[in-house]
């Protein structure tokens, strides 16, 4: 029997991606919407996660695509009420408030997936097969993109808490802490902030694994022209390079997969969302979002011009 989905946050990740997944993968079946401001042809709308819940007690699951400032309380009350719930990222505004959800979720004996599409990239499981026989001695992240043609009019991204550039940015981190073989820190960090906003237009980010290895990152959303999704690895031996968000992957120049960008990323999420569902289980790794907390932590500082929404 499909789960009854409840779907919160109807803006344009919900179109572009999470629609189209749910309705192409028979274990879902959405049966409500929670938007302040839009809705799902032939699908129940409610103005808010409270007004679903209490009018749509039937609902299985939650999937919760709003800000990441509105994550927190729709998760509280989605887990209460006794829905498993799957978070698109960023998890949370802080790094307390989705340590508070884990614990929520295990006390209520509900599943909670904090996701990260990225992942589900189609060479980023090779990549990681790839360190995993290898000994690295360096990297480089080059995660540039148009803000303008990606997030237009969205000043959500600019408010405090919205993350900026590390929206995208921590696809990156998400895609390196999946492949490495050791754990990450965050050994220096710049962030360039526009004198108008509380957010980040760009950032610089030294990292360090435990064995010393340096990997560095570079994140711009002034960027035109083509977008920059790189992942540059280097071992004793051979070069990796994930490109396309992780949809290519070459070692030494020779192209080892090759699809098109964000294929299977949101299905291959919605998959695992229902198995975690079945086993009775979540799946929780905030590590990406504790390097971007942690770059904000220890992170110059800078300001540059203003840039408008």
């Amino acid at each position: 029997m499909a789960l009854k989905l409840g779907l919160v946050g109807i803006g344009k990740i919900a179109r572009d991606q999470h629609i189209p997944a749910i309705a192409a993968d028979p274990r879902f079946e959405l049966v409500a919407t929670a938007s302040r401001n839009a809705s799902v042809d032939g699908v129940a709308a409610f103005t808010s996660v409270e007004a679903l819940l209490a009018a749509v007690p039937e609902l299985d699951a939650i999937s919760i695509c709003t800000p990441p400032q509105a994550h927190f309380q729709a998760a509280l009350a989605a887990l209460r009420a006794g829905k498993h719930v799957m978070l698109e990222k960023p998890p949370a505004a802080t790094t307390r408030e989705i340590a508070l959800l884990q614990e929520e979720a295990a006390r209520h004996g509900r599943t909670l997936f904090q996701t990260w599409h990225s992942r589900f990239a189609p060479a980023v499981s090779a990549a990681r097969d790839w360190v995993h026989k290898s000994t690295l001695t360096g990297g480089a992240i080059r995660w540039k993109e148009d803000v303008h043609k990606w997030h237009p009019g969205q000043q959500w991204l600019w408010d405090a808490g919205g993350l900026g550039v590390f929206d995208p940015g921590i696809n990156a981190l998400s895609i390196l802490t999946e492949v490495l073989s050791a754990e990450a820190c965050v050994h220096k960090a710049a962030l360039d902030f526009p004198e108008n906003q509380q957010a980040p237009v760009a950032a610089r980010l030294d990292l360090r694994t435990e064995a010393g290895v340096s990997i560095d990152a570079d994140f711009d959303f002034r960027h035109k022209g083509e977008e920059a999704w790189d992942i540059e690895l280097f071992s004793t031996t051979a070069r990796a390079r994930l490109s396309r968000g992780g949809s290519a992957l070459e070692i030494d120049g020779r192209l080892v997969v090759d699809r098109p960008a964000m294929e299977g990323e949101y299905p291959g999420l919605y998959a695992r969302f229902a198995e975690l569902c079945a086993a009775g289980r979540s799946e929780v790794d905030w590590r990406p979002f504790q390097l971007v907390a942690d770059a904000f932590l220890i992170g110059e500082r800078r300001t540059v011009a203003a840039h408008q929404v």
